[in-house]
């Protein structure tokens, strides 16, 4: 009972925290004033001087396009140099060497498509210069642009007979400046206070409570004997040739606090530690487990509700919001059950109590004791359905179908709310096929939002809805008949087949998160990895614009009796509907040949 009052108490705090956000996000993409105006506005208006934008400029959709991908481009090679260099470059206090290129490229791509797949650990291989100037303003200007998108598409349903969605540098600013950096500011500084580094300082090596006996392979020796005057090792009274015994342990240190509140907020995921917001300095408590996991979905949910307001139609924005939040409920839901009831295996036939009685129970392979399985559970679901790829549990160790969840919210599109912007406007592609397909079964023109749904909208929709699906689905097809892949693999069979499939879905769905038995630093996966986190993200911005661009030279049209309501309870039925037929059967055949086919086998 307790953990189900967990589960209503963080969907409870999500809703109630995203609506005013969402109500402040409108303010000033809007250009109205806000309590922060004094202090803000100046700033903005300082970088348009610079920068020499025209804060009335009006972009068509090509040029608004163009925009995205020239920042973009620049900032992947800004940060492919940036780590090719660190090694001669200041800010790197352990000396560290500049990164390979195909994992420099890999990581460039990764966080300038607000994906933040890692095929490296943070804390070992990146300087402080290139974890803070590289990938934190990329975590910020990623986030930026998938909401700057989403506002050219908003525009595109508000104006009538117009050309212009107005000017991408002024909606990445005003979101920057207005709506990332003081959310951050605060989330940060409370992180810093509840027990998140925030240093400048080289890592630290420091001595162990108990000294630790290892063999020669590195692996830990249970109940071994150590006699530290003799510097010898004895496993049940023999002595073990080739061991050492380690009594220091090196502690990272660096600016993590500022660079794990963005990377919650924008929907980034990429952890300064390697093993993300599992490892005790980024992630240390109760307190900090909580900011972080409702920080994962608060803009993205926030932006169902602005959307509402913008287009002077809430109920449309609630409607977008349920059929979101339903899908996320259900996926929770799902997870939730499986990890606790976990598995006949982990069971022992009765041998290993899984009971919750005087202990979390259930499975918690994988999972940090002082998180439990609902805190585990909640964050492995939040994460996926965000795209934003930080965990705070490894989910190679999920059960089957808890495993499978995860998968498939990515799966779907990462339109269960998705990143920042780009999970919004990809749902408003599916609203658009939907009302397409109710329009073709009552034998009327589709409308929505009183705009005609038209060939050309619908051309690019199902390019959006698709691009995630083709990029999965083409990029692990073509990993699994790469033979060198296999090595890369932690398991055989059903579950190492999920470990591939996952990568890519992660890196198809601009997510970030892994399978942690999967080692992906490999030539061949840093490139394919790469290319299908660029085509993801890139296709859907190209489509989503060009939508918009239509949308905005048209006049609206009065609504009839006739015409579909996109605000009740059926189209958010329809909707989700839609979301499934197009996201989980497209990917049913290999979810058969991984997590399902895993699950059966467990139960055989």
């Amino acid at each position: 009972m307790s953990n189900v009052i967990q589960y209503i108490l963080y969907l409870a705090i999500l809703v109630v925290l995203a609506i005013p956000l969402g109500a402040y996000i409108k303010k000033v993409m809007e250009g109205e004033k806000t309590f922060l105006s004094p202090i803000l506005t100046p700033c903005e208006n300082a970088v348009y001087k610079i920068m020499r934008v025209k804060k009335d400029e009006e972009m068509g959709w090509k040029k608004y396009c163009a925009s995205v991908l020239i920042f973009s481009g620049s900032g992947l090679v800004f940060l492919f140099l940036l780590q090719l260099l660190q090694g001669v470059l200041p800010g790197n206090p352990q000396g560290l060497s500049g990164v390979k290129w195909d994992l420099s490229f890999n990581t460039a791509a990764s966080f300038i498509t607000n994906t933040n797949w890692q095929a490296y650990s943070g804390e070992s291989t990146l300087s402080y210069l290139s974890q803070a100037l590289g990938l934190t303003v990329q975590n910020f200007v990623s986030a930026a642009t998938g909401i700057a998108v989403l506002f050219a598409l908003i525009r595109g349903f508000q104006k009538v007979k117009s050309k212009g969605l107005g000017s991408f540098w002024v909606d990445l600013t005003r979101i920057t400046i207005h709506v990332l950096l003081p959310l951050n500011l605060v989330i940060a500084v409370a992180l810093a206070g509840g027990g998140v580094i925030q240093n400048l300082s080289p890592g630290q090596t420091v001595p162990l409570l108990e000294p630790v006996a290892v063999n020669a392979e590195g692996e830990i020796l249970d109940h071994a004997e150590i006699d530290l005057a003799s510097q010898t090792v004895t496993v049940d009274g023999v002595k073990v040739e080739g061991a050492e015994i380690v009594t220091e342990q090196f502690v990272p240190m660096g600016p993590a606090a500022s660079q794990v509140a963005i990377k919650q907020t924008g929907t980034n995921g990429g952890g300064y530690m390697g093993v993300n917001s599992a490892h005790p300095m980024e992630n240390p408590n109760a307190f900090t487990n909580l900011l972080e996991m409702i920080s994962l979905l608060l803009i993205p949910a926030a932006l169902c509700f602005t959307f509402g307001s913008c287009i002077k139609n809430k109920k449309q924005g609630v409607a977008i919001f349920m059929a979101m939040f339903l899908c996320l409920a259900a996926a929770l839901a799902i997870v939730a059950v499986n990890e606790q009831a976990a598995t006949l295996q982990l069971a022992q036939e009765g041998s290993v109590n899984l009971s919750m009685i005087d202990q979390a129970g259930g499975n918690m392979e994988g999972k940090e004791t002082r998180f439990g399985i609902a805190s585990s559970a909640t964050w492995a679901a939040f994460t996926t359905a965000a795209s934003n790829g930080s965990v705070n549990s490894m989910h190679d160790s999920y059960t089957p179908l808890g495993g499978m969840i995860p998968m498939l919210l990515m799966q779907l599109g990462e339109v269960i709310f998705g990143g920042v912007g780009c999970g919004l406007y990809g749902m408003l592609a599916f609203a658009i096929l939907t009302v397409f397909i109710a329009g073709l079964m009552v034998g009327r023109t589709p409308e929505f939002l009183g705009k005609k749904i038209e060939p050309y909208e619908m051309k690019w929709a199902v390019l959006v809805c698709l691009a995630t699906p083709i990029a999965i689905l083409l990029g692990s097809g073509i990993a699994a008949a790469v033979p060198e892949v296999a090595d890369s693999l932690n398991n055989s069979g059903a579950h190492g087949f999920s470990e591939l499939l996952y990568a890519y879905t992660s890196a198809g769905g601009n997510n970030g998160s892994a399978f942690a038995g999967f080692n992906a630093n490999t030539v061949f996966l840093n490139l394919s990895l790469g290319i299908v986190m660029l085509f993801a993200r890139f296709l859907p911005i190209a489509g989503t614009l060009a939508i918009a661009g239509s949308l905005v030279g048209k006049k609206k049209v009065a609504a009839t009796s006739g015409t579909l309501s996109t605000t009740n309870a059926m189209f958010v039925f329809l909707l989700i509907l839609i979301v499934l037929l197009v996201g989980a059967l497209s990917f049913f055949p290999a979810l058969a040949l991984g997590p399902i086919a895993e699950f059966f086998s467990s139960i055989a």
